[in-house]
């Protein structure tokens, strides 16, 4: 009897000190692959380590849902074998991670401890959300680069402005960017006809061998981004985006990276002209050749309440002789830098900072100058906001920059000073770049 009192009290203690509350055993690793289905509804858990091999579909009307904390890693493979988490037109992601249980999308060989080198790129692919919103295509609709043209599911674009993809909050997207060909790699996050019904807010992408973030076209507004050494451009967009984009932070560090944000269009509606407001973008120093912004074809858009540090060159505007190239946006208002402050950008120099440029061979010296008038007349200001240029990175002013604000259109959230940061640093703690010691 005394023996069996004995097993009973110990039955008990292990039944209150080990319940599932208490903790989590990790379980895998789960290999997740496609054939041809995509994955059906799924949850992906917290607690099981799963790893994608090849390129995973959320087919249209599939619903995968990733919990906060959740570490998802993808097998190293380049061109055909690139992996990658593609949510195709009609599928929906809910990935609503927190700050202090962000999902993490990585390679297999990141063991989240210190494997891998902070800036080490390419080892996997990148994140792709495709959606039903209207693009520039004389079809209004495309394939999104990065995926074989055979694949029916890399289709994007449709009618549908206010297209629900779903929720993609507190993520961090690291080492991926791994090259399809010469002259094409896959970017970080790439959005292509996502709608005003999607939720993308608070999402991180760093050490990507190509862009941090492209976005083909689309409405959806988005809010939060981080690009950090990223092998080509911090923000690429094109194809017809008119959303809005708020509170983005850029670094490049020396020798890495391209232009901090660039804008392409075809010759076709809706233009290119997304409204960006409350950016701090950090580039490689004078001595790379590198541009704060470009205007290329017939882009537009309009930058407001930006900070512009530490960058060769600053913005140039596209001047094509046509009706539908990027001069002509900005003579029609459609293309506005205003508000903006500019410090270790073109010397420094006011009438330096902005320009316009052509591949046709011949002087545009008038227009360039008008151009160039645009500096003083936007109210844009060469001005030391008091930002770190190297690591550690200081992303709070520490001089006043809350003057001559931009009115920004409704929908944007108003803040009493420029740059994508003010007294609470949102980019503490949840991002990989505040984690590897790259943040003072």
């Amino acid at each position: 009897m005394r023996n069996l009192s004995y097993i009973l009290l110990c039955m008990m203690v292990c039944t209150q000190a080990c319940r599932k509350s208490d903790y989590e055993i990790p379980v895998g690793p789960v290999v997740i692959s496609d054939h041809g289905t995509g994955i059906g509804d799924a949850t992906w858990r917290a607690n099981v380590d799963y790893l994608i091999d090849g390129k995973v579909y959320v087919n249209d009307g599939q619903l995968l849902t990733i919990e906060p904390g959740a570490v998802i890693r993808f097998k190293a493979g380049e061109g055909e074998e690139a992996g990658a988490l593609i949510v195709a037109r009609g599928g929906r992601i809910m990935a609503e991670g927190t700050e202090e249980r962000p999902i993490v999308f990585t390679a297999e060989s990141d063991d989240l401890a210190g494997s891998l080198p902070p800036l080490t790129s390419g080892l996997w692919g990148g994140i792709y959300i495709l959606g039903s919103a209207p693009i520039n295509t004389a079809s209004g609709e495309d394939l999104i680069e990065g995926i074989p043209s055979s694949e029916p599911r890399a289709v994007y674009g449709g009618l549908t402005s206010d297209d629900n993809s779903g929720v993609f909050k507190y993520v961090s997207i690291r080492h991926g960017g791994t090259r399809i060909s010469d002259v094409n790699d896959i970017n970080g996050l790439t959005l292509g006809g996502v709608g005003s019904g999607t939720t993308i807010e608070h999402v991180e992408v760093m050490s990507c061998q190509d862009d941090g973030f492209e976005i083909f076209g689309g409405t959806v507004t988005c809010k939060y981004l981080v690009s950090a050494f990223n092998g080509d451009d911090a923000f690429d967009i094109e194809n017809g985006y008119v959303g809005r984009l708020q509170f983005l932070v850029a670094i490049q560090g020396e020798n890495n990276g391209n232009t901090l944000v660039e804008f392409s269009d075809r010759e076709n509606h809706p233009r290119t002209s997304p409204v960006i407001a409350n950016g701090t973008f950090i580039g490689q120093g004078s001595h790379y050749n590198r541009q704060c912004a470009v205007f290329n074809s017939s882009a537009g858009g309009y930058i407001s309440n930006c900070l512009f540090i530490n960058q060769d060159s600053g913005v140039a505007i596209n001047y094509q002789q046509s009706q539908l190239d990027s001069y002509t946006q900005f003579n029609n208002g459609r293309l506005s830098i205003r508000n903006n402050i500019f410090f270790d950008v073109a010397g420094n120099s006011g009438i330096s900072v902005f320009s316009a440029y052509t591949n046709l061979g011949f002087d545009i010296t008038s227009i360039d100058q008008e151009v160039k008038a645009h500096f003083a007349a936007g109210q844009n200001v060469i001005y030391d906001p008091g930002i770190a240029a190297s690591a550690p990175y200081n992303l709070i002013p520490e001089n006043s920059v809350s003057d001559n604000l931009d009115e920004l259109p409704d929908g944007m959230d108003l803040v009493l000073f420029k740059g994508a940061v003010g007294s609470n640093n949102w980019v503490k703690n949840w991002t990989y770049l505040d984690q590897s010691g790259f943040l003072k």
